[in-house]
């Protein structure tokens, strides 16, 4: 046989292959197209073939070329929608007004925390400009995603009624972008904060019995509270929510895209841990400020008073007594 025979019958049996699968298809589209006719006489207007084939995970054609292009209707959407307002809003806005209703009742019931001794009037230096500031950067930078926070997620259900939506709209426009823009700025806020504090807030054996005693055990510098609160919230639930809001931001160095399954577990995440973040920060704002006598002092002015010291970081003190410098460590 020669060469020529052969191409000849290569070329016969790729048209046969092509001209049975071209019968084929007319025939499946014959099929679906009576299929149609006859459900159109017996279910007038039923499109559920139509609308199955949309919510199909497949990538259909597209001009637009960025992942899932093709999908017109992503099924995880509906399942996200349903966590997010079913489950984040709910649970998450009866466990905020929850915690401030409690806050509130106990400090109209209590008022803050009297110191034992009064006020010997000598000052002991406690926080150092640098660290001042640390901390004033996340707080500031935390209060305004907090506060932007809350409005984006529940705003629509207790503003919304009272100012209607011509005004909600371009408010609500106005918090999203300032939470986004903030968002950056809490994530710089707390990795400095994190490289100044860390070194005095490695835990160790003192903290758990600090716990256990429910503060009334001796303490250093920083006790086992404000160590719980450095490593679960500010560490911890600070990456969470830095690393979720990049992501959603889509500002996330070397990946343009994200797919909408990634964007609404990011939003999930994100909710839950800013959540969890506002609820653990409603009792360190409140102890640190009004909760406490005297414990505003040393993040205002960098000096506590010698009786608050002595009652609330007792070995501390020792240590500064000691020859120590404001962390009760001496040089070397």
């Amino acid at each position: 046989m020669t060469a020529a025979t052969m191409t000849a019958w290569v070329r016969a049996v790729l048209l046969s292959v092509l001209l049975g699968m071209g019968a084929l298809g007319a025939h499946a589209a014959d099929n679906d197209a009576a299929a149609q006719v006859a459900r159109e006489a017996t279910q007038p207007s039923n499109n559920a073939p139509v609308w199955r084939a949309v919510n199909e995970p497949t990538e259909h054609t597209s001009t637009i070329k960025s992942p899932e292009a093709g999908v017109l209707i992503q099924a995880g959407g509906h399942e996200w929608s349903l966590f997010r307002n079913g489950v984040i809003t709910v649970y998450g806005g009866w466990l905020l007004s929850l915690a401030l209703a409690g806050v509130a009742l106990f400090f109209a019931a209590r008022g803050p925390i009297k110191l034992k001794e009064a006020r010997s009037g000598k000052l002991v230096k406690r926080f150092t400009l640098v660290e001042r500031y640390s901390h004033w950067a996340v707080a500031i930078t935390f209060i305004a995603l907090a506060i932007t926070g809350v409005f984006i997620m529940w705003g629509r259900y207790f503003l919304l009624p009272i100012i209607g939506g011509n005004l909600y709209g371009p408010l609500l426009f106005a918090f999203k972008n300032i939470h986004n823009l903030v968002g950056p700025l809490f994530t710089i806020s707390l990795i400095v904060m994190f490289v100044v504090y860390v070194r005095d807030n490695m835990p160790n054996g003192d903290d758990i019995k600090w716990l256990l005693s429910f503060g009334k055990r001796p303490a250093h510098r920083f006790n086992g509270g404000e160590k719980l609160w450095f490593w679960a919230g500010v560490t911890g639930l600070g990456i969470v929510v830095s690393w979720t809001g990049w992501v959603l931001n889509s500002t996330v160095p070397g990946i343009d895209h994200f797919t909408r399954d990634t964007m609404q577990l990011a939003n999930i995440i994100h909710g839950i841990g800013s959540t969890l973040f506002v609820l653990m920060s409603i009792g360190h704002i409140y102890i640190g400020s009004i909760g406490t006598e005297g414990a505003y002092d040393g993040m205002s002015s960098g000096y506590v008073d010698e009786s608050w010291a002595k009652e609330h970081h007792s070995l501390w003190l020792d240590d500064v007594h000691a020859g120590g410098d404001h962390r009760g460590k001496r040089s070397a």
